[in-house]
């Protein structure tokens, strides 16, 4: 295997990935319930089109795209429009949602699929993924028909397929890569027939050697498969091509300023899907995982179960969980409820036991650096971290600290990990971020 690439910065938590890597995924059973957010991705949210006591089947469209950057939401299950009212999310918000009660017949619309995916114009395929409401995978959640869609003076050179997860816990993209290889790579010809794009390349890290071996086999000559360091955050999409191309994505700049557009395994998945057999998102897998759990796993979930349903049917909880977390533990969000439904970019849910949980409070910064060199953007969080407790938001601006820092922070929690005297510098800077919008909307 050639030299593993990286990236400057970065560092090295534990992973804990053996917990689930093994396991296959299996899938769950239907749901009697689903809970559908109106919105489950980056942009405006999806305009309802079901009002309750409506029947549904499995796959129509219950909210259509509420601008060029939003998608349609689907109904996950067939049955009958119980409510639609603001819900708790797992964002931390309530918003909108249809809650649909299942009949447990799961029957399905009429599906489409496009013909000889290969040989048909862009606009067929583009609509394809639009109509299937497919986003991001990986947590970013945006619209993937937008992303296929650079302006004519933006020209891409490389599609990118992101398989580093780095995420420490987090082993559903593992699982996906080793049981869908060949229909991740249907998917990356698909992005890459729409961009027409030749240069394909897929960046494993290199703790994954057996999904480098089929990913090998199953992309053959059409393109790379590139081994990468095992460093977090390897799989943020600037720094993912910085290592493999070599190019650096300006700040405030997006991947198309470099010729590069990537995305998540699971998201090439969901395009072969929509594309070969009309399928709109409506699952996914999702790694359950930690030791506050029974039986740690991978799981192919409906969009809109209740992750305490995807729990229970992990094993359940132990006696020791505490914290609850959707995602990994550097950028999941800890929730106060299981009831928040599993949206399309949930990829984990992860319960901790107490003991590992951090309850210390924290102290002065001792400026010693760590934060500064750990930083996968080469920003200074030190600076801004020490002005934000002190409400010192004014001064910032003045310093253009906002612009410099802020506005280049992707709360990848790196800085906050390598912090000896234990700041919460991820937590400060999305403080400011809320003050900083505020302030722009009044």
């Amino acid at each position: 295997m050639s030299k593993a690439k990286t990236f400057k910065g970065g560092i090295h938590p534990s992973y804990n990935k053996d917990l689930s890597s093994k396991a296959e995924t299996r899938e769950l059973p239907l749901p009697a319930e689903v809970i559908i957010p109106l919105s489950m991705h980056i942009g405006a949210p999806a305009k309802c089109l079901v009002k309750r006591g409506d029947l549904v089947k499995t796959g129509q469209v219950i909210g259509e795209a509420g601008g060029f950057i939003s998608a349609p939401v689907h109904a996950s299950i067939s049955g009958k429009v119980k409510a639609v009212q603001p819900v708790e999310h797992p964002m931390g918000k309530r918003l909108e949602a249809v809650i649909i009660e299942g009949d447990g017949k799961d029957e399905w619309i009429e599906l489409a699929p496009v013909e000889n995916p290969l040989g048909a114009d862009k606009e067929t395929l583009l609509n394809a993924i639009k109509a299937a409401g497919i986003v991001g995978m990986g947590g970013a959640t945006f619209p993937s028909n937008v992303k296929l869609s650079p302006p004519a003076n933006k020209p891409i050179d490389f599609v990118i397929l992101n398989g580093a997860e780095c995420e420490p816990y987090l082993t559903a993209d593992h699982r996906i890569m080793l049981e869908k290889a060949e229909y991740i790579v249907k998917g990356l010809e698909i992005a890459a027939r729409i961009l027409n794009v030749k240069k394909l390349f897929i960046g494993i890290e290199v703790n994954k050697p057996d999904a480098i071996k089929v990913m090998r086999k199953a992309l053959g000559k059409k393109g790379t498969v590139v081994p990468l360091e095992v460093k977090y955050p390897q799989g943020s999409e600037k720094q993912l091509i910085s290592a493999i191309t070599g190019r650096e994505v300006p700040p405030k700049n997006l991947p198309m300023e470099v010729g590069a557009v990537v995305f998540n395994v699971g998201t090439a998945y969901a395009i072969y899907d929509a594309v070969y057999n009309g399928k709109p998102l409506l699952s996914r897998i999702v790694t359950v995982t930690g030791r506050g759990v029974k039986k740690p796993g991978n799981f192919q979930v409906r969009i809109g179960t209740s992750v305490a349903e995807v729990v229970e049917f992990s094993g359940g909880y132990n006696d020791n969980a505490r914290q609850l977390i959707l995602g990994g533990p550097m950028m999941g969000r800890s929730v106060a409820t299981d009831g928040v439904p599993i949206i399309k970019g949930t990829g984990g849910i992860l319960v901790l036991p107490e003991k590992e949980m951090v309850t210390d409070s924290y102290s002065a910064c001792i400026r010693c650096g760590r934060c500064i060199k750990a930083c996968p953007n080469r920003l200074n969080p030190q600076l801004l971290g020490s002005m934000i407790p002190m409400g010192l938001y004014d001064r910032i601006e003045e310093l253009g600290i906002k612009e410099s820092v802020l506005d280049y922070c992707f709360e990848c929690g790196s800085c906050t990990y390598v912090c000896p005297a234990g700041r919460p510098l991820v937590q400060f800077f999305q403080l400011a971020k809320v003050y900083f919008r505020t302030k722009k909307s009044k």
